[in-house]
Protein backbone atom coordinates (compact mmCIF):
# COMPACT_ATOMS: atom_id res chain seq x y z
CA UNK A 1 0.00 0.00 0.00
CA UNK A 2 1.65 3.23 -0.80
CA UNK A 3 2.56 5.93 1.00
CA UNK A 4 0.02 9.28 1.28
CA UNK A 5 1.75 11.08 4.23
CA UNK A 6 4.23 10.56 7.02
CA UNK A 7 3.33 11.97 10.58
CA UNK A 8 5.85 12.53 13.23
CA UNK A 9 5.71 13.16 17.17
CA UNK A 10 7.33 15.65 18.54
CA UNK A 11 8.86 14.92 21.76
CA UNK A 12 11.95 12.34 21.19
CA UNK A 13 11.61 12.54 17.83
CA UNK A 14 12.53 15.57 16.99
CA UNK A 15 13.30 17.73 19.86
CA UNK A 16 13.81 16.28 23.22
CA UNK A 17 11.69 15.82 26.10
CA UNK A 18 14.12 14.83 28.92
CA UNK A 19 12.85 17.15 31.86
CA UNK A 20 14.90 15.00 34.32
CA UNK A 21 18.12 16.10 32.65
CA UNK A 22 17.09 19.59 32.66
CA UNK A 23 16.87 19.84 36.26
CA UNK A 24 19.46 17.25 37.17
CA UNK A 25 21.99 20.11 36.00
CA UNK A 26 20.03 23.09 37.39
CA UNK A 27 19.53 21.93 40.74
CA UNK A 28 21.23 18.56 40.59
CA UNK A 29 21.18 14.88 40.40
CA UNK A 30 20.21 14.43 44.04
CA UNK A 31 17.53 17.14 44.28
CA UNK A 32 15.84 16.33 40.88
CA UNK A 33 15.36 12.69 42.18
CA UNK A 34 13.37 13.81 45.16
CA UNK A 35 11.52 16.82 43.12
CA UNK A 36 9.96 14.03 40.79
CA UNK A 37 9.33 11.59 43.34
CA UNK A 38 7.46 14.39 45.41
CA UNK A 39 6.20 16.05 42.18
CA UNK A 40 4.15 14.57 39.03
CA UNK A 41 5.66 16.44 36.47
CA UNK A 42 4.51 14.43 34.02
CA UNK A 43 1.15 14.28 34.99
CA UNK A 44 1.03 18.27 35.21
CA UNK A 45 2.40 17.92 32.09
CA UNK A 46 -0.59 15.48 30.40
CA UNK A 47 -2.89 18.49 31.86
CA UNK A 48 -1.46 20.91 29.62
CA UNK A 49 -1.61 18.32 26.69
CA UNK A 50 -5.16 18.03 26.86
CA UNK A 51 -5.83 21.26 26.66
CA UNK A 52 -5.23 23.08 30.23
CA UNK A 53 -3.67 26.42 30.46
CA UNK A 54 0.29 25.80 30.50
CA UNK A 55 1.06 29.04 32.94
CA UNK A 56 -1.80 28.24 35.27
CA UNK A 57 -1.26 25.03 35.41
CA UNK A 58 2.85 25.65 36.26
CA UNK A 59 1.54 28.03 38.95
CA UNK A 60 -0.98 26.00 40.35
CA UNK A 61 1.71 22.49 40.94
CA UNK A 62 4.58 25.63 42.07
CA UNK A 63 1.91 26.78 44.69
CA UNK A 64 1.07 22.99 45.96
CA UNK A 65 4.49 22.70 46.38
CA UNK A 66 6.17 24.94 47.78
CA UNK A 67 9.43 23.62 48.60
CA UNK A 68 9.92 23.03 44.96
CA UNK A 69 8.16 26.37 43.67
CA UNK A 70 10.57 27.94 42.24
CA UNK A 71 11.84 24.85 40.38
CA UNK A 72 8.72 24.00 39.03
CA UNK A 73 8.19 27.33 37.84
CA UNK A 74 11.34 26.77 35.73
CA UNK A 75 9.09 25.15 33.24
CA UNK A 76 7.07 27.85 32.87
CA UNK A 77 10.11 30.22 32.55
CA UNK A 78 12.57 28.40 30.59
CA UNK A 79 10.28 26.33 28.53
CA UNK A 80 12.05 26.18 25.06
CA UNK A 81 15.63 25.27 27.08
CA UNK A 82 13.85 22.58 29.13
CA UNK A 83 12.16 21.06 26.09
CA UNK A 84 15.08 20.66 23.87
CA UNK A 85 17.49 20.36 22.37
CA UNK A 86 16.63 20.07 18.43
CA UNK A 87 17.52 15.85 16.97
CA UNK A 88 19.15 17.07 13.84
CA UNK A 89 18.91 14.13 11.58
CA UNK A 90 15.69 13.75 12.33
CA UNK A 91 14.61 17.15 11.01
CA UNK A 92 17.17 16.70 7.90
CA UNK A 93 14.19 13.73 7.30
CA UNK A 94 11.53 15.73 7.68
CA UNK A 95 12.79 18.62 5.26
CA UNK A 96 13.86 15.52 2.78
CA UNK A 97 10.06 14.48 2.61
CA UNK A 98 8.83 17.67 2.57
CA UNK A 99 11.49 18.41 -0.42
CA UNK A 100 10.31 15.22 -2.49
CA UNK A 101 6.27 16.42 -1.95
CA UNK A 102 5.56 13.67 0.23
CA UNK A 103 2.98 15.87 2.65
CA UNK A 104 4.68 15.28 6.43
CA UNK A 105 2.13 16.04 9.49
CA UNK A 106 2.84 17.01 13.12
CA UNK A 107 0.38 14.23 15.63
CA UNK A 108 2.09 15.51 18.97
CA UNK A 109 0.93 15.64 22.91
CA UNK A 110 1.93 19.05 23.38
CA UNK A 111 0.23 22.34 24.99
CA UNK A 112 -1.71 24.75 23.33
CA UNK A 113 0.15 27.50 24.56
CA UNK A 114 3.93 25.95 25.00
CA UNK A 115 3.58 24.95 21.47
CA UNK A 116 4.49 28.39 20.12
CA UNK A 117 7.23 28.73 22.25
CA UNK A 118 9.02 25.65 21.11
CA UNK A 119 8.35 26.84 17.63
CA UNK A 120 9.56 30.00 17.94
CA UNK A 121 13.31 28.41 18.92
CA UNK A 122 12.99 25.67 16.14
CA UNK A 123 11.36 26.85 13.18
CA UNK A 124 11.04 23.51 11.73
CA UNK A 125 8.21 22.82 13.76
CA UNK A 126 6.01 25.13 11.82
CA UNK A 127 7.05 23.44 8.65
CA UNK A 128 4.88 20.48 8.62
CA UNK A 129 1.82 20.44 6.04
CA UNK A 130 -0.62 19.88 8.80
CA UNK A 131 -0.65 20.25 12.57
CA UNK A 132 -2.28 18.00 14.83
CA UNK A 133 -1.75 19.28 18.14
CA UNK A 134 -3.44 17.62 21.33
CA UNK A 135 -3.74 21.11 23.35
CA UNK A 136 -5.62 22.42 20.51
CA UNK A 137 -7.78 19.63 20.07
CA UNK A 138 -8.55 18.59 23.53
CA UNK A 139 -7.61 14.97 23.03
CA UNK A 140 -4.55 13.08 23.98
CA UNK A 141 -2.55 10.23 22.29
CA UNK A 142 -3.01 7.35 22.79
CA UNK A 143 -6.89 7.82 22.86
CA UNK A 144 -8.14 6.80 19.53
CA UNK A 145 -10.34 9.56 19.30
CA UNK A 146 -7.29 11.92 18.52
CA UNK A 147 -6.18 9.11 15.60
CA UNK A 148 -9.79 9.31 14.38
CA UNK A 149 -9.59 13.43 13.96
CA UNK A 150 -6.28 13.13 11.54
CA UNK A 151 -8.52 10.86 9.77
CA UNK A 152 -11.48 12.50 9.42
CA UNK A 153 -9.14 15.94 8.93
CA UNK A 154 -6.44 14.56 6.21
CA UNK A 155 -9.07 12.25 3.99
CA UNK A 156 -6.42 9.85 3.92
CA UNK A 157 -6.82 5.78 4.51
CA UNK A 158 -5.58 4.60 7.40
CA UNK A 159 -3.12 2.30 5.84
CA UNK A 160 -1.93 5.05 3.60
CA UNK A 161 -0.51 6.49 7.19
CA UNK A 162 3.04 6.43 8.13
CA UNK A 163 3.48 7.18 12.06
CA UNK A 164 6.68 7.20 13.96
CA UNK A 165 6.49 7.90 17.64
CA UNK A 166 8.51 6.90 20.70
CA UNK A 167 5.54 5.84 23.01
CA UNK A 168 4.55 1.70 22.09
CA UNK A 169 1.42 2.52 23.30
CA UNK A 170 0.69 5.38 20.78
CA UNK A 171 2.49 3.21 18.35
CA UNK A 172 -0.44 0.33 19.35
CA UNK A 173 -3.62 3.00 18.59
CA UNK A 174 -2.20 3.61 15.55
CA UNK A 175 -1.87 -0.03 14.47
CA UNK A 176 -5.48 -1.04 15.50
CA UNK A 177 -6.26 2.28 13.37
CA UNK A 178 -4.47 -0.25 10.54
CA UNK A 179 -1.67 2.81 10.01
CA UNK A 180 1.43 2.16 9.28
CA UNK A 181 3.90 2.74 12.09
CA UNK A 182 7.52 2.91 13.41
CA UNK A 183 8.46 2.96 17.13
CA UNK A 184 11.38 5.79 17.19
CA UNK A 185 14.03 4.56 19.01
CA UNK A 186 16.47 6.74 17.11
CA UNK A 187 16.96 8.94 14.03
CA UNK A 188 19.09 6.61 12.06
CA UNK A 189 16.75 3.81 12.60
CA UNK A 190 13.84 5.85 11.08
CA UNK A 191 16.23 6.86 8.38
CA UNK A 192 16.37 3.01 7.48
CA UNK A 193 12.69 2.93 7.70
CA UNK A 194 11.83 5.54 5.57
CA UNK A 195 14.68 4.06 3.00
CA UNK A 196 13.06 1.06 3.46
CA UNK A 197 9.81 2.16 2.49
CA UNK A 198 11.18 3.32 -0.48
CA UNK A 199 10.28 6.99 0.15
CA UNK A 200 13.92 8.72 0.61
CA UNK A 201 17.54 7.54 -1.01
CA UNK A 202 20.26 6.16 1.16
CA UNK A 203 21.76 9.83 0.39
CA UNK A 204 18.96 11.31 1.17
CA UNK A 205 18.31 9.80 4.32
CA UNK A 206 21.90 10.59 5.37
Amino acid sequence: MPINAVIFDIGNVLIEWQPERYFTHHIGEERTRAMFAEVDIHGMMNRIDVGHAFDQVVEETAQAHTDWHDAILMIRDNWADVASPAIPLSVHLLRQLRAKGIPVFALSNFGAENFPVSAAKYPFLDEFDRHYISGRLGMIKPDAAIYKAVEADCGMSPETLLFTDDRPDNIATAQVRGWQTHLFDGPDGWAHCLVEQGLLTKDEAQ
